[in-house]
């Protein structure tokens, strides 16, 4: 399950919450999503959200696990390296942990080398006071993750307020998404006990992830049957074959499938993988 793009999701449709919530004052200008490439290799953007205001670019990015290669505080210099050369004005930059731990990566807030510091805010959910959360029904799915005493009064307490959103389409997408972010720290039964299933399996969320999730199985499926097909043609495929030959879309994975029965060796698969733009 990719947690983070749940996270996305909702900055995206809800960014004045989440404004809101991380600077902790009303907003007062329009906000707008930014949909600026940032996924430029050897560094993705995958969970990235931008969103500007009048004078700023707020930068989030959520992260359930702490560690990534490149190292997240590489990334955050990288992205805001970037940002001010396009827009020339602040940046903001927000990494938001999802899951618990203990990680020395989730405590580090600066980029440190030789005549280069670079600072961005860290906030770890579960240090969080749920209070702001619970008050903006946008932010439920993330009150889960928060500080409690009781994390299971806290899950019924979100549960609650959700049934009482009175917009269907919003009740279904923030239902899902709370029920989606709530696996990270709940047993699924007790979720399914708070939470009505079909409201969760309605929403355009949760329909989406499940789409994708068949698209990727297809992809996984094929991309297994070409790397047999090749290596018994080829012999062994090295390592940093293999991670391009992941990065194929499902179309051109079921072409290279025609494509290799007319390699003789690995310059033949080479050839042609660069013809595909790598």
């Amino acid at each position: 399950m990719n947690y983070d793009n749940i996270c996305k999701y909702l900055a995206e449709q809800y960014p004045a919450s989440f404004v809101r919530w991380l600077f902790s004052e009303p907003v007062s200008t329009e906000i707008q999503v930014l949909k600026t490439e940032l996924s430029l290799e050897p560094i993705r953007a995958d969970a990235v959200t931008l969103l500007q205001t009048t004078n700023q670019i707020l930068h989030i990015e959520f992260q359930t696990l702490p560690d990534s290669e490149p190292p997240i505080p590489l990334r955050m210099l990288d992205y805001w390296v970037r940002l001010y050369r396009q827009y020339r004005c602040p940046v903001e930059q927000v990494v938001i942990f999802l899951k618990s731990t203990t990680s020395e990566s989730a405590f580090i807030e600066q980029f440190s080398a030789p005549n280069t510091r670079h600072r961005y805010r860290v906030i770890r959910m579960w240090e969080q006071d749920p209070t702001l959360l619970l008050a903006d029904n946008a932010l439920l799915p993330l009150a889960v993750l928060a500080q409690a005493n009781s994390p299971r009064a806290l899950l019924e307490q979100v549960a609650t307020q959700v049934d009482n959103i009175e917009l269907s389409e919003r009740k279904q997408n923030v239902s899902a998404c709370v029920q989606l972010l709530a696996g990270l720290r709940f047993e699924q039964d007790l979720i399914q006990q708070l939470f009505r299933e079909e409201i969760m399996r309605e929403s355009v969320i949760y329909q989406d992830i499940i789409q994708k999730g068949i698209q990727q199985g297809k992809q996984e499926g094929e991309l297994a049957v070409v790397l047999r097909l090749l290596t018994r043609r080829l012999g062994t495929i090295e390592s940093e074959v293999q991670e391009r030959l992941r990065s194929l879309t499902t179309t051109q994975l079921e072409n290279l499938a025609e494509a290799l029965l007319d390699f003789s060796n690995s310059d033949d698969l080479t050839n042609w993988l660069q013809s595909q733009g790598g």
